[in-house]
């Protein structure tokens, strides 16, 4: 926000009188800042696409250049490898039918051997089949590509040590919108039904619009002209969970269904591709969660469990969704395509525990109300044991529902003019909407710690965890009331009895892209093509948030103390469930169990959240991307070895604004300001690539470009948190006292950027199969600081504060704040080595005919310093530095049998913190074992019918995130438990 900017918005806070613009001598004027960031700094990104051309068009970029190959090549019909051939021409008596996983894994190959980018894929075992329960799931059994697990399902990638929010997704070429807070694609609204291919490019070309510094997932949906003949199939699945329901209004047992049909008409000039798909999938959560921790480690003073919320939670994700592809091509020189996407899910969450305040809240001397701690057991400076007297529980039954709708439509058109040069032509819209329902109810024995106290003994387990042995009876009624247990309630000014919170976000994300590109041939050169062309992209992410205090019905306004509003009441019975909820696995019997709606609907009165920090978080972030690009393309010999690669640049200008408000609490009148910030930055992104095969079915490729990605669309608001507190007046020193501080985001933020160099060995077998070695580097720079502050000087806010008051202030030097808002401070570096082999056993003997492996192996390394503490490194959210996944199978005559087994050592995760924000911890090493076994007839009335039995998670392998780099302080222990899949296929 520039100086002018800010002072506006603040000045609006203030009472309505002209403030002043006088600045003392101590000013730390924001205009330096502001110009450091308005410069349009000339950056170089782009990254992880595809090769010759990562556009929506690339069969018509192959078919005008045969040799080039293709970067997003689901819609091409790339060569045969010589074993491919083999089996193609063997006699029809010899019955040699490459089907299931070993297609899908040599389709694989293909395209990673004929793009001239480094990229790895998973394709469809047959229509309407990827390998896996997910996309997530088959995308994480790739090199460098781990997937983060929540709620019990991979959601969230990573790719080369970076998270979801430095790679894209697209859809055809194209990129997409998401569900998400941010721009991190949530994977599980992609039914896996509907997709050829899933390509995951590493390295970059000028022909990518939209892409990540960490790579670029590209789904490709199926071109039923491609398809040889008519196809209808349909499959169907049940799912159970592993652990049995964990709460009576909760269910273990899901279903999937799909239909897809493709098929060719007009003499093959006109394709149409449809699938549905509906699925419920349930999920269960053992959940429990640390405060932190008290104490210095030592045994005279031990870390102490601060406090802790153990839950059982009860998921269920409805979803549906279709698509429709219509291929019209009726000549040689005209090539049209109509793809739409439709999704809609619904995520349902019970949660139902208790919190305990436990060593947080230990009582000092000349203090009364808070805990106290006996009994304590000490082992190498922790307490392992411990007994907590004057515990006040917070019993909670919450629901949570999450309703999500995505849209995606894409046409694209190509014609010929000349022999040797096309127009191409794509619109694209992606669209998605979301809403939330986040309710908490609490009861407890009595107001504001007034009821009965309890002693509460906890225990450490040898997972991390503590058992709870507490004294009093959660399931009764004539002790728990509906209260406020802590007094934990304020609105801003005053005491509310905050017996429920409910929380309304709604957010829209709309994306709409033009792009227009000619592509050519030159002949008799090595310089074999040419492409040029623009794009046009407007995305707009809404947010808004709404929410609620609830409180007992009765009296009072506002749900305030003051008001006279009710401290508690009794529990209604008719919201007691039948059934109450054991948190056995940590040692508590029995809590109260009640229905939430139920309390919210009939029970509780609620009164709006009127603070400053609610009221600022509606925000509009608009971003506006103009896109030009030439490149060339390479492809011929040199010396005696054949070469292909690209070179080409692309110029990006960036054009984001943001509108929101600012607010301030003076006195206790809440004021709003509506502000509107625009940044506009122009960055020039170079790229090349080259592929040389040094021996036959033997590559070396290399990249080298520089990439960028937009940061996180919350750390773009405009929006501020404005707080002035009086009570700081006077007080030293200053700077741990301020009477003026704000928090907030920031629209000057540019985009993170990236020099990359990728190199990559492979080579391909000619019995099938393959083995490749790549490493790669990454200088980052204008990396983003979440946690970075400015001083300001806040003299323009005086005027709110009495001339007395005024005064103080200027002698004590106070004028002076902190500004929190995120910035370009960071630099640093990425190294690291990845490495693949595909090899059917049949290579090395035909007696393992059908056995085969699929493993690799990924090793990375980060240093990530902020210019606020550049002696201090930090870790990259979501990188493992050492991921590895290997997958055996055996596939013949129908049968199929495959494992696989996933590994990722410990990484910093996303979670959800306080009030739903995003925090990051430190997730424990994790290792996950997936199976399957089926069959599919060959032959009589059965032919073509399949039954698939599957297992995810044979390992029961808990999610655990700790905190301080010591895996005893446990934050989270999340257990999904194992889940168990049966299914029936059948193709007409």
């Amino acid at each position: 926000m520039t100086d002018t900017a800010m002072n506006r918005a603040l000045c609006a806070t203030a009472p309505a009188r002209v403030l002043s613009e006088t600045r003392t001598a101590r000013r730390v004027s924001m205009i330096a800042l502001a110009a450091a960031l308005v410069t349009p700094g000339v950056a170089f990104a782009q990254d992880a696409a595809t090769t010759a051309t990562a556009n929506p068009t690339a069969k018509a970029q192959v078919e005008a250049t045969t040799t080039q190959a293709d970067p997003t090549p689901a819609p091409a019909a790339p060569a045969e490898t010589p074993a491919e051939a083999v089996a193609a021409a063997a006699p029809a008596d010899e019955n040699i039918v490459v089907t299931g996983i070993r297609a899908g894994l040599a389709s694989s190959a293909k395209i990673k051997r004929q793009s001239v980018l480094i990229v790895d894929s998973v394709s469809a075992e047959d229509v309407g089949k990827l390998p896996d329960v997910s996309i997530a799931d088959s995308l994480a059994r790739l090199p460098g590509v781990t997937a983060q697990r929540l709620e019990g399902r991979d959601q969230r990638l990573s790719i080369r040590g970076l998270g979801p929010d430095f790679s894209t997704t697209l859809l055809n070429g194209r990129e997409q919108v998401t569900t998400g807070d941010n721009r991190g694609v949530e994977f599980d609204q992609y039914p896996s039904e509907f997709f050829k291919n899933v390509n995951v490019y590493k390295s970059a070309d000028a022909s990518l619009v939209a892409a990540g510094i960490a790579g670029t997932v590209d789904l490709r949906m199926l071109r039923p002209l491609d398809q040889g003949k008519r196809v209808l199939a349909v499959s169907a699945r049940g799912q159970m969970n592993g652990i049995d329901k964990l709460n009576p209004d909760g269910t273990r047992y899901g279903y999937r269904a799909s239909a897809t049909y493709v098929d060719k008409f007009a003499g093959d000039t006109l394709g149409i591709a449809l699938g549905v798909s509906a699925t419920q999938t349930p999920s269960q959560d053992e959940r429990y969660n640390a405060w932190g921790y008290s104490g210095a480690g030592t045994d005279a003073s031990p870390f102490l469990l601060n406090g802790a919320k153990p839950y059982v939670q009860s998921n269920l994700l409805k979803r549906y969704g279709g698509v429709a592809t219509i291929e019209w091509r009726p000549s040689d020189t005209f090539h049209s395509t109509f793809d739409a996407l439709y999704s809609h899910f619904e995520e349902t969450q019970i949660l139902r525990g208790i919190e305990f305040p436990l060593a947080g809240q230990l009582a000092s001397a000349g203090t009364a109300g808070g805990t106290t701690a006996t009994g304590v057991t000490v082992n190498n400076g922790f307490a392992t044991q411990a007994t907590f007297g004057n515990v006040f529980g917070v019993q909670r039954n919450d629901y949570n529902q999450r309703k999500a709708e995505n849209f995606s439509l894409g046409w694209n058109n190509d014609l010929k003019l000349t022999d040797t040069i096309h127009l191409n032509v794509d619109a694209s819209w992606s669209h998605a909407d979301r809403t939330d329902f986040l309710l908490e109810t609490n009861t407890g024995t009595g107001f504001a710690k007034s009821g009965a106290a309890d002693t509460v003994t906890v225990k450490q387990n040898g997972n991390g965890t503590y058992t709870f042995a507490p004294t009093l009876d959660y399931t009764n009624t004539n002790i728990f009331k509906l209260t406020d247990p802590q007094g934990w309630g304020n609105n801003g000014n005053q005491q509310v009895v905050q017996t429920g919170f409910l929380n309304r976000p709604s957010f829209k994300d709309d994306l709409k892209s033009l792009r227009a590109n000619l592509n050519g041939e030159f002949s008799d050169s090595v310089v074999k093509g040419w492409e040029v062309g623009g794009n046009y992209s407007q995305r707009k992410k809404t947010s808004a948030f709404t929410s609620f205090f609830l409180c007992p019905p009765g009296g009072g306004t506002n749900c305030t103390v003051a008001s006279g509003s009710p401290t508690s009441s009794t529990v209604p019975a008719d919201a007691l469930l039948g059934t109450n909820v054991a948190l056995g696995y940590l040692g508590i019997p029995q809590m109260l169990t009640l229905d939430p709606l139920y309390l919210y609907n009939n029970t509780l009165q609620s009164a709006f959240d009127g603070r400053p920090s609610s009221l600022v978080r509606d925000n509009v972030v608009l971003e506006k991307v103009w896109t030009g690009y030439a490149k060339i393309t390479l492809d011929g010999m040199v010396g005696d070895k054949p070469l292909k690669g690209s070179i080409g640049t692309q110029v990006v200008h960036s054009d984001q604004s943001s509108t929101g408000q600012i607010a301030s609490v003076v006195s206790g009148v809440v004021t709003i300001a509506p502000v509107k910030q625009t940044y506009r930055y122009t960055n020039v992104l170079p790229s090349a690539t080259m592929s040389v095969e040094l021996i036959p079915l033997g590559f070396v490729k290399i990249g080298a470009s520089q990439t960028m990605i937009r940061p996180r669309l919350d750390q773009e608001r405009v929006t501020q948190d404005v707080a002035i507190n009086p009570g700081n007046i006077g007080q030293t020193p200053a700077g741990l006292f301020p009477v003026f501080t704000s928090t907030g985001g920031n629209v000057n933020l540019k985009p993170y950027k990236s020099t990359n160099i990728d190199l990559s060995f492979e080579k391909y077998f000619n019995a099938g199969g393959y083995v490749a070695l790549s490493g790669y580097f990454k200088h980052l720079t204008d990396f983003v600081d979440p946690n970075n502050s400015l001083p300001y000087d806040f003299s323009a806010l005086l005027p709110a504060l009495t001339p007395a008051q005024q005064a103080q202030v200027i002698a004590a030097g106070q004028t002076i704040g902190n500004v929190s808002t995120p910035a370009n401070t960071g630099r640093g570096e990425v190294l690291g080595v990845e490495g693949t082999v595909s090899l059917p056993f049949k290579a090395i003997t035909s007696a393992l005919d059908g056995f085969g492996i699929f493993a690799s192996g990924n090793y990375t390394q980060s240093t990530i310093k902020y210019a606020s503490n550049p002696t201090q490194a930090i870790t990259l959210p979501g990188l493992s530095e050492f991921t590895g996944s290997g997958t055996i199978y055996f596939e013949k005559r129908g049968f199929q049998v495959r494992a696989n087994y996933r590994y990722r050592s410990s990484f910093l995760a996303e979670v959800a913190g306080l009030s739903a924000n995003p925090t990051y911890r430190t997730a424990r090493a994790e290792a996950i074992l997936d199976a399957q076994i089926g069959y599919e007839f060959q032959s009589g009335v059965l032919k073509n019918f399949a039954i698939l039995a599957q297992a995810k998670n044979l390992t029961d392998r808990p999610f655990v995130t700790y905190q301080d780099n010591d895996p005893r302080k446990v934050n989270d222990y999340q257990r999904y438990g194992r889940d168990y899949y049966i299914g029936i296929t059948y193709k007409f």
